[in-house]
């Protein structure tokens, strides 16, 4: 049975999404969180079908798993959906406009929560993470949960934790090494975890 997060208990569609996760051949991980607040940082995230197995993670192990989209997405019916896999509405308007400072604000509200984010920012490669969810759990002052979406192992879920200290290279060399052996669906369009150089423009809260 996979692991739950603190608090829970299994219930049938907990038990049901474990068994179809385990059936297609998938494990959950969740290492144990030292709080009811974190970060997820979902990587690597290099195609579309990695929301299947993140969602019946996210269903088996009853972690509050969510993530923020443009309030556009939650329009009926689409945005029955949206609310139903874990969708929040972002309103940038209560935070000045502030993408970091208004997903800060959610952290900040709710009880527990995973804040889930593809800090690679794209499907198809590049360079460099973008560092917005850093930033995110830097100033909301919870923990990173290393999310892995391995396609190697068949593994998913929170593989580990790093609480930001502001020494931001320092705290991707610890996130590269926790997903050193997890490899995506898609090899070729990994990104290896690192932030952007101040050279190139950062790293910045983007």
């Amino acid at each position: 049975m996979s692991p739950l997060w603190p608090g829970q208990q299994h219930t049938p569609g907990s038990r049901l999404a474990a068994l179809l996760l385990r059936l297609s051949g998938w494990t959950a991980v969740l290492e144990p969180p030292p709080g009811l607040k974190c970060v997820g940082a979902a990587a690597p995230h290099t195609n579309n079908a990695d929301f299947w197995p993140g969602l019946f993670w996210k269903w088996s192990t009853r972690t509050p798993v969510h993530f923020v989209a443009k309030r556009e997405l939650f329009t009926f019916p689409l945005g029955l959906f949206m609310r139903a896999v874990g969708g929040i509405a972002l309103d940038r308007r209560r935070s000045g406009g502030n993408f970091v400072d208004a997903v800060v604000d959610i952290i900040e509200r709710e009880r527990e929560i995973v804040m889930i984010v593809a800090p690679e920012g794209t499907r198809s490669g590049g360079q460099y993470w973008k560092t917005g969810f850093y930033y995110m759990a830097l100033e909301a002052k919870v923990p990173i949960g290393v999310t892995a979406l391995d396609w190697k192992r068949r593994r998913v879920g929170i593989i580990g934790y790093v609480m930001p200290t502001g020494d931001i290279e320092a705290d991707f060399a610890v996130i590269r090494e926790m997903l050193r052996d997890v490899r995506g669906h898609t090899p070729a369009n990994e990104i290896p975890a690192f932030p952007r150089p101040a050279s190139a423009g950062g790293p910045g809260r983007t």
